[in-house]
């Protein structure tokens, strides 16, 4: 384009007094960009926060695979010959046995909750950190360590030490039917409270986490849940996260029936894929704001050339080619769409920087597992909502810019 071609754009997109500021229309036409713009750029931000903020705070007691055992009892025998395979397979870093089943837990005042029993192996030299739970211990640790030397502790979530008024040192009781006796006389299962010591308070912000979860001793956990010499599977930790579908996919073949795994993904598939769909059917919502104000510019534009009609025609009868005169308008089309997307990149990048770090939208943790709304801008997602946007802006000018380069000079000027 030349620079003729540039100067009068600027000139139709400045207003008649031709003073700097743009035209009233010209700016309602940048603003429906600007709206359309940031509020994708937020929205999509929210959804990605989301997303990675779930994912990592359920990963934080959870896996990246799991092996587990096909059957009734949902027990792994030979969790050992199990083990050392997996160790051995590539993309793992590292692997231990667990033990998961339900149990009631008591106070010293009898008050009783229901919690989520999770048997590991102690906290130590040699042992591998297959989950990151053990790096939130916010007092005490998870070595289980009693004072009788019996490994007897547990380590429960801080909401759970609240609604049990216990700290580390207090005495609880955890009772599970599990592997209980059942008596002849009343055909009833015979609960035997175990004595346990509360020794670590852990935090991960996660109100299933924090309320529901006790970790206990793998060996304790398995006399609890009456699974003798064996596990309910063994957690595996891989090189990277993205590669644990793939790594699922070789334990399986490397381990054979009965065995079977899960990988992250998969232990958690409906909300992931749930939080994918929100994603996609928002950004379809807010990129009809975008498409609104491609038509917004589109009306600009016809009532520019309309307008301009009889300085079209006189341009033209100077000597004005017709594919200049199209290109004046495509020029003013392509600064306001690009002019909104920029006002609005930075507006829809400096509200969710805001928004996350000053955490201004606060959430209820027992309804959506965090306490505020999370925003994480990825720049695959905002370069694909800049290059859309102008991409949109563009296209709305091609109609308004064809129609003034078909104005005949003479028709233009006898009209006017």
């Amino acid at each position: 384009m030349t620079s003729l071609e540039w100067s009068i754009a600027w000139r139709y997109l400045r207003s008649r007094r031709a003073s700097a500021l743009l035209s009233f229309i010209s700016t309602i036409a940048i603003g429906g960009v600007i709206v359309g713009v940031s509020a994708l750029i937020v929205i999509i931000g929210v959804m990605n926060g989301l997303q990675i903020d779930l994912r990592e705070k359920i990963l934080i007691g959870s896996p990246d695979v799991r092996v587990l055992s096909y059957g009734e009892d949902l027990r792994l025998r030979n969790w050992q010959g199990a083990l050392d395979t997996i160790r051995a397979q590539p993309g793992v870093v590292a692997a231990a046995p667990f033990v998961m089943t339900q149990a009631m837990v008591a106070n010293r005042a009898g008050y009783v909750r229901g919690v989520q029993l999770q048997g590991i192996p102690p906290e130590g030299p040699g042992v591998a950190n297959v989950t990151a739970i053990r790096q939130h211990a916010t007092d005490g640790d998870f070595r289980f360590a009693s004072g009788d030397g019996r490994r007897r502790g547990a380590v429960i979530g801080e909401g759970l030490a609240t609604l049990l008024s216990v700290r580390v040192g207090d005495t609880i009781s955890v009772f599970s039917l599990a592997g209980n006796r059942i008596t002849a006389m009343t055909y009833a299962r015979m609960v035997q409270p175990e004595p346990l010591v509360v020794t670590g308070i852990f935090r991960t912000e996660m109100y299933e986490y924090d309320n529901l979860y006790m970790y206990i001793d793998f060996d304790l956990a398995r006399r609890i849940a009456g699974l003798g010499d064996d596990a309910s599977g063994i957690e595996v930790k891989t090189t990277d996260r993205a590669r644990a579908v793939r790594v699922a996919a070789q334990l399986d073949s490397a381990l054979g029936f009965p065995r079977r795994t899960e990988d992250w993904s998969s232990q958690n598939a409906s909300l992931f894929h749930a939080l994918k769909l929100e994603k996609l059917a928002m950004a379809v919502i807010l990129l009809l704001i975008v498409l609104v104000a491609a038509f917004n510019i589109v009306s600009t534009l016809t009532m520019v050339v309309r307008d301009k009609t009889r300085e079209i025609g006189i341009l033209k009868t100077m000597g004005l080619a017709s594919r200049s005169v199209r290109n004046v308008f495509l020029v003013q089309g392509l600064v306001i769409g690009l002019a909104g997307t920029l006002v609005g990149l930075a507006l829809g990048l400096a509200a969710g920087i805001a928004i996350d770090r000053y955490r201004l939208i606060p959430l209820e943790p027992q309804v959506y597992f965090i306490d505020h709304l999370p925003v994480v801008m990825q720049v695959g997602d905002t370069l694909l909502i800049v290059l859309a946007s102008v991409m949109i802006a563009t296209i709305a000018t091609l109609y308004p810019a064809k129609q003034a380069s078909r104005l005949m000079p003479v028709q233009a000027i006898r009209d006017e």
